[in-house]
């Protein structure tokens, strides 16, 4: 059944991964699943506080890696606070509706740059009516949002193979116990005691 777990647990964890692409919080789902495996096998098989721990951390850190990423490249070229709104949502539904390639991640990834760059440009246009320079905040942005996505991506994997190393279920059986070996008789049993002989 432990298995089965852990299947179960990696589907859900890869899926989890490729949930960065969107801009979506992929690398909690592997926090919540990592959690929930350990729940199930009575935190007993390799995965226990340490670990979860460690993916948590590895976790916090794709988060301000990705949201220091994606808000530099607008910034950079001279955006504003809503310009950089308008990438982040731009990027979030470029991801959704703008995947131009019919090729897994590398379409999702695609739609988000572009999202990020339309978003961006929109929203500095509006504020400023000048092509050159929305167009250069906006690919400022696109730029920000690739490298956010790489580096929130090497963290989702770096979260992974912990998570995939720690609740291996190797070893020793969970919820099995070690059957006492049954006390043995003596070797010589007591003989009756018999009466001493006279002459």
């Amino acid at each position: 059944m432990y298995w089965v777990y852990y299947a179960i647990l990696v589907i859900v964890s890869s899926f989890g991964v490729l949930l960065n692409i969107a801009g979506l919080p992929g690398n909690w789902l592997l926090v919540l699943a990592m959690a929930g495996y350990a729940y199930l096998t009575g935190w007993q098989i390799h995965v226990g506080y340490w670990s979860l721990s460690i993916v948590v951390a590895l976790g916090l850190a794709g988060e301000v890696g990705e949201f220091v990423a994606g808000g530099a490249g607008a910034r950079n070229a001279g955006g504003t606070k809503r310009g950089v709104t308008g990438a982040i949502i731009g990027g979030f539904l470029g991801a959704i509706f703008l995947s131009i390639i019919p090729i897994p991640i590398v379409s999702q990834i695609i739609g988000a740059c572009a999202g990020a760059f339309i978003g961006a440009f929109v929203v500095e246009y509006l504020i400023e009516p000048q092509t050159k320079r929305s167009a250069s905040i906006g690919w400022g942005a696109a730029k920000g949002r690739l490298w956010g996505i790489l580096i929130k991506l090497l963290f989702g994997l770096l979260m992974l193979g912990v998570l995939v190393f720690a609740a291996l279920p190797l070893g020793s059986t969970p919820g099995s116990t070690t059957a006492l070996p049954a006390p043995s008789s003596p070797a010589n049993p007591a003989l009756p005691a018999t009466a001493p002989t006279t002459n």
